[in-house]
């Protein structure tokens, strides 16, 4: 079931507040939705089972997005593997079945390019889904998103639900996480940058070799991504998001040092895990469908530096 949304639609955007959430709401209003259906962790935590039934149950929400998630970069996943595991699949159940339950018509789950295998072929195509061993240092995050997979797959099977589920590529942009011990690699660059500029340091160091190449989205184009799927995507395969273009990780500190200005020399602490070799996501599908990424990497870098000024 596809077509144009109507702009009183209920939709739940669970996890509003996050990176990807709070571009979903800057992207829905501005689209023009009027019944985004909003709640912060405290006034609905999604783990807990019960509250969401009922909250479902009384709000009725037509559409969903599911962007809620724990979600941190190499050292947080390794350092908690329960908590990325068990949390992301109790947010997961609750949300899918309250969905079904409470008849939510249209629901698009939101996972994660680290789904897939370590050394799958670039550029991934969704098919490579479970072809292989997962990249060990997130793998608990990577399968509890591919159980996400499997029961939005599931519910189509089973009940016939236009439910669908999309693979993003590496995000970044406003309201990232800038935590030095729990976020993803852009927004530490930035921030580990940022601070080496202002301290006048001659030199600043990155995890890693800086070989490994990473595709970089911006959660704005993910948000318009997004809306566009729930309006032209009734397909029980994940579908990728992406760019389709990817950069090794030296020349994105390059680019992160002339957003900032640092001058400095860039170092690596090749003691400090690379992760995946390559990552870049086969986006021929969305691409066929009619939608392709705005947003180049150098704009969205220096506009998400320009939003982390104001909270450092």
């Amino acid at each position: 079931m596809t077509g144009p949304l109507n702009r009183r639609t209920r939709v739940h955007i669970a996890g509003h507040r996050g990176l990807v959430g709070s571009a979903l709401v800057r992207h829905f209003t501005h689209e023009g939705f009027t019944n985004l259906l909003l709640r912060t962790s405290t006034e609905l935590d999604l783990r807990n089972r019960e509250a969401v039934r009922a909250w479902y149950a009384a709000e009725r929400p037509e559409a969903v997005v599911l962007a809620a998630a724990r979600v941190g970069g190499i050292a947080a996943n390794a350092a908690r593997p329960v908590d990325f595991l068990s949390d992301n699949l109790r947010i997961q159940l609750n949300v899918l079945d309250a969905a079904h339950e409470h008849g939510s018509r249209r629901v698009l789950f939101l996972g994660s390019s680290c789904i897939y295998p370590k050394h799958a072929p670039q550029p991934i195509a969704e098919s490579a889904l479970l072809s292989g061993p997962l990249e060990p240092s997130n793998d608990a995050y990577a399968i509890a998103k591919i159980a996400g997979i499997k029961h939005v797959q599931a519910l189509r099977r089973q009940y016939g639900l236009p439910y669908i589920a999309a693979m993003p590529a590496n995000l970044y942009g406003p309201n990232d996480n800038i935590d030095p011990n729990t976020s993803h690699v852009l927004p530490a660059m930035l921030r580990r940058t940022h601070e080496a500029h202002v301290q006048g340091a001659e030199e600043l160091t990155h995890w890693g070799t800086g070989r490994p190449r990473r595709e970089f989205l911006h959660a704005d184009d993910l948000a318009r991504a997004c809306l566009f799927l729930l309006e032209h995507y009734d397909g029980d395969q994940p579908i990728n998001v992406g760019t389709g273009l990817d950069v090794p990780l030296s020349e994105l500190a390059a680019v992160v040092a002339e957003v900032v200005g640092y001058r400095g020399r860039i170092g690596w602490d090749a003691t400090k895990p690379d992760g995946t070799p390559r990552k870049v996501l086969d986006t021929r599908r969305i691409r066929e469908l009619g939608w392709e990424a705005r947003i180049s990497l150098w704009d969205g870098v220096a506009e998400t530096y320009k939003w982390l000024t104001t909270r450092l």
